[in-house]
């Protein structure tokens, strides 16, 4: 089986490569001004991507080190832990709008 696979690329290999170019007309290669149309606004849009980012780059603080506690800190460190962020009717059998919800659904 190797041997006829190997067979088969080399007779493919030698057809596809004495196969001439078919695209050798005046006009073969050339670029349209539409193209360059494209190029010119990639460079454009790529252009004022980075500009964007680096606006918002530079609103950014130094370091994101935190010296003390602050104010959200200090309302998380009194919060009970069990029920911050669990939606009220996750958390019993019969929520408010009277459908029962499946585990996992």
């Amino acid at each position: 089986m190797n041997g006829t696979l190997a067979v088969g690329l080399g007779l493919m290999t030698g057809l596809l490569a004495d196969d001439a170019p078919r695209d050798t007309g005046p006009d073969f290669g050339k670029a349209s001004p539409f193209g360059l149309i494209v190029v010119v606004l990639l460079l454009i849009g790529t252009f004022l991507l980075v500009w964007s980012m680096n606006r918002h780059l530079r609103k950014l603080p130094q370091s994101f080190d935190r010296g003390g506690p602050d104010a959200d800190q200090a309302v998380d460190a009194g919060a009970d832990q069990g029920t911050v962020g669990v939606d009220p009717d996750m958390t019993t059998e019969s929520p408010t709008d009277g459908k029962k919800r499946e585990p996992g659904g």
